[in-house]
């Protein structure tokens, strides 16, 4: 077995023990429902619509949408909006809450715990790390397309959370 097969092996033995000591627990929070999460996203990534538009956006009844917006803004996570371009429309928007519970639905690992573990980290070592996981995404993606979007998002002030894309 050669030192790339060996790192290979390593890593794969301590990705597992990694994964349990720092996944996201979200214990007793109520979770969205796929239907919810999807709303969300899909407002997140257009921008503020009304309930008819944001309705055929995903294929469903109006109805259907009506009822998930009404959830989501009892919830906190939307609120309606007027218009300000045409006063007798109402838009559906997210709120920060929502922004925020987004983020949180993408992490796969808990930021708390992660940063418990890095504090008793050496700052050189907290590097190390980061640069190999870097390193290992690039790789793993194999391609220079990879290795400049790790390096834009190491350079954006937003980094940890999902950029808005019209």
């Amino acid at each position: 077995m050669d030192d790339v097969e060996e790192a290979a092996r390593a890593f794969g033995e301590l990705y597992p023990a990694l994964y349990i000591a720092l996944h996201r627990r979200d214990g007793k929070r109520r979770s969205l429902t796929s239907a919810s999460r999807g709303v969300l996203m899909h407002l997140a990534q257009t921008g503020p619509l009304t309930i008819g538009e944001c309705a055929a956006h995903l294929s469903r009844a109006q109805s259907v949408v009506s009822e998930i917006v009404d959830q989501l803004e009892s919830h906190g996570l939307l609120a309606r909006v007027r218009d300000e371009s045409d006063r007798r429309r109402t838009l559906v928007w997210l709120t920060d809450t929502a922004r925020e519970r987004l983020v949180e639905e993408q992490e796969v690992l808990s930021r708390a715990a992660v940063t418990r573990a890095m504090r008793r980290m050496r700052p050189a070592d907290r590097a190390k790390l980061l640069e190999g996981a870097r390193a290992l995404l690039v790789a793993a993606r194999g391609d220079d397309a990879g290795a400049a979007e790790v390096a834009r998002d190491e350079r954006s002030p937003e980094r940890g959370t999902r950029r808005k894309r019209r």
